[in-house]
C-alpha cells in the first residue's frame, strides 16, 4: 500500500475542481494528486510537475489532512488596500468630475483627499497605483524639455560656415 492513497471518489472530486479552477498554481496542485491517482511515485511526479520529490510528499499529506475543498482553496490573496473600492471610486469620481471641466488635478490633491478618508499618512506610490488601477493617465505632455538649451546656446552651437 502506498504511503498517501488516492480514492475514486476524491480524484473525480479533483478533476471536478481542477476544471472550475483558473488559478494555475493552484492547477499544479492538483494536478499533483491526479498523478498521484494514476501511480505515480514521488519522483515521477516531482519531474512532470516541476516540484522537488519532498514537495510533492508534503503536498499529498496536505490533501490527506485537510480535504480537496480546502486543499484546492487559494491561500494567498493580493490587493491588500487600505481602502475599499467603492471609497476609492468615490474619491477618484469627483476629482474626474474637476477634471472633466478643464481644472488640472494634481497628485498632491488626490493624495490629500486619501490621507482625510484614512485617517492616515499614504506614500505617493500608493496614489499612483490607484491611478494606474482607475485607468488615469497623463494626458498632456509637458510644453517643453525641463534641461533644454536656450536659443542663445543653440544658435552658438550651429556650424555657421557657408559651403
Amino acid at each position: 500500500m502506498k504511503k498517501y492513497y488516492i480514492t475514486e471518489q476524491e480524484y473525480e472530486k479533483v478533476n471536478n475542481l481542477s476544471k472550475q479552477n483558473k488559478n494555475k498554481n493552484v492547477d499544479r496542485r492538483l494536478r499533483v494528486i491526479m498523478l498521484r491517482y494514476e501511480g505515480l511515485n514521488d519522483k515521477e511526479i516531482a519531474e512532470k510537475t516541476g516540484y522537488s520529490t519532498k514537495r510533492v510528499s508534503l503536498l499529498c499529506s496536505e490533501f490527506c489532512q485537510k480535504g480537496a475543498e480546502e486543499y484546492a482553496r487559494m491561500k494567498y490573496g493580493g490587493n491588500h488596500r487600505s481602502l475599499t473600492e467603492e471609497d476609492e471610486n468615490r474619491i477618484i469620481e469627483n476629482f474626474r468630475k474637476e477634471a472633466e471641466k478643464g481644472v488640472v488635478v494634481t497628485v498632491r490633491e488626490i493624495k490629500n483627499a486619501l490621507d482625510e478618508k484614512r485617517g492616515s499618512e499614504s506614500g505617493s506610490g500608493y496614489v499612483y497605483m490607484l491611478l494606474k488601477r482607475h485607468g488615469w493617465r497623463k494626458v498632456m505632455p509637458r510644453s517643453k524639455h525641463p534641461n533644454k538649451a536656450s536659443d542663445e546656446v543653440i544658435a552658438a552651437s550651429k556650424k555657421l560656415t557657408p559651403w
